[in-house]
């Protein structure tokens, strides 16, 4: 992945920007996330457009001359962009095929028709997990609401017992496993190693999505009983389709990415020779940028023509999956301007002696940074992006296995609390036909749930590694 490595961002840091202080440097971060804050929650300004004056206000209150804002911005939004724009849209892509080809309602009625009616919340989990993978967390609540609403209504389930289940698995994957933009940029920034990265990642996120996911549904049952509201049952995408893609081959599509991306990171360590023949294979197949393209390229064949997709019919999905994504992309990339703005004067190296001082650990260090820009502005994407760029030179001195922890404690931060700021929030809620407070008592205490099981494993595993 094209990134600025953290021996680069140490390098800019060294000549910051500004010479101000640290007590005027703290003033100015966080008057720049009041900006930030205050145009998102109050005047309702779009992430990037609040972004873009965030940063132009903290460069201001550090005193750095505008030029050297506007460069430190610009500069940290186009390598932003370079690293992760290209995997992002190779992701919608293929979740649109997902999607279109009705290979993601094969896999939930493949599972389903073999699920016993005790087991349901459990099958609803893994179903979300594995269609969490390749699609962002609006898409994959899109694609699960159908099927959440029709087996709580022909089960006579309580909505919660199978909705949080659902729900818990695709947040899980949109926090802490990449190719999601948030994980996806903290790796950039923090020079991680992408598939230590996603193997600790599924591994933190098996027992939290277990807990926050069947575990919790059974007291959110309890708190919050309803029904599936029939107005909101939609129809589903293969419902058009004369046939769909089978379940072997749709599961091997979405699954080829992240096995690409396993193999580099299991032969890196077992091999660890740069010049062997079998490390520069996985080297070329497994980085993030093939292992994607293969897995699109792969599904035009094994999703579309299965579906019985024309060339022009794959065209136009490929094409209608690209418009959605230019907000995220810009989001994206203000944020990684963002981040910069923050390095170059000189932001991240006062966070670094100030950890010193406190003796806080890195790793809790980056999740309440997290926590607290989740908490200010709702989107779990702007606080991983800032939080990581905060963290970034904590990273410089880490080894392979606690700079990739750092990236899931900085994404675990930034799943906390989702309330009344976060689009997310509504969406549950409108679906789910919820009011505020029923929304609160289950969606915004399983993001809690899973923001803080995740930090706990994460810290269990630096004791181990």
């Amino acid at each position: 992945m094209t990134s600025l490595s953290v021996e680069m961002l140490a390098a800019d840091a060294v000549e910051p920007i500004t010479s101000a202080g640290n007590a005027q440097l703290g003033i100015a971060v966080l008057a720049g996330i009041a900006v930030i804050v205050l145009l998102i929650t109050k005047f309702k300004m779009h992430a990037f457009l609040a972004l873009t004056i965030g940063s132009l206000a903290l460069g201001s209150f550090a005193g750095a001359a505008p030029a050297k804002t506007i460069a430190s911005f610009t500069a940290g939004l186009g390598s932003t962009v370079a690293g992760v724009g290209v995997l992002i849209a190779l992701g919608a892509i293929l979740g649109k095929l997902l999607a279109d080809s009705g290979g993601a309602d094969q896999i939930v009625d493949t599972i389903l028709a073999r699920t016993s009616n005790r087991a349901m919340p459990w099958a609803m989990v893994l179903i979300a997990s594995i269609i969490g993978l390749p699609l962002f967390f609006e898409v994959g609540i899109v694609l699960m609401i159908p099927v959440v609403l029709l087996v709580a209504k022909r089960g006579n389930y309580s909505l919660m017992r199978i909705g949080i289940p659902a729900l818990a698995g695709l947040s899980v994957m949109h926090g802490l496993i990449p190719p999601h933009p948030g994980p996806l940029v903290a790796i950039a920034a923090l020079d991680a190693n992408l598939g230590v990265t996603l193997a600790l990642g599924v591994l933190v996120a098996i027992p939290t999505v277990i807990i926050a996911g069947p575990v919790f549904s059974r007291y959110a049952a309890r708190w919050v009983d309803i029904k599936a509201p029939e107005k909101m049952i939609p129809q589903r995408p293969s419902e058009d389709l004369d046939r769909r893609p089978s379940f072997g081959a749709t599961l091997a599509t979405i699954l080829l990415p992240v096995v690409l991306m396993l193999a580099k990171a299991l032969v890196d360590i077992v091999v660890d020779d740069p010049e062997h023949g079998l490390q520069r294979v996985t080297d070329v197949v497994g980085s993030p940028l093939i292992a994607l393209l293969a897995a699109v390229i792969v599904g035009m064949f094994t999703l579309g023509r299965a579906a019985g997709f024309t060339k022009a019919r794959l065209s136009t999905t490929v094409e209608k999956s690209l418009a959605p994504i230019a907000g995220v992309l810009l989001i994206v990339g203000a944020g990684g301007g963002f981040k910069q703005t923050l390095i170059d004067a000189g932001v991240g190296q006062m966070i670094l002696e100030f950890s010193e001082d406190w003796s806080i650990p890195a790793l809790l260090l980056g999740w309440l940074i997290a926590v607290g820009i989740r908490l200010a502005t709702g989107s779990a994407t702007v606080a991983t992006i800032s939080a990581a760029g905060l963290v970034a030179p904590l990273a410089a001195d880490m080894s392979t296995s606690h700079a990739a922890l750092l990236v899931l404690a900085v994404g675990a931060g930034s799943l906390f609390f989702s309330h009344v700021n976060d689009a997310g929030f509504w969406l549950v809620k409108e679906y789910f036909g919820m009011d505020v407070g029923q929304t609160v008592k289950t969606w915004s205490v399983m993001e809690t749930i899973i923001s803080v099981v995740s930090l706990a494993f994460i810290l269990l595993l630096s004791l181990i590694l």
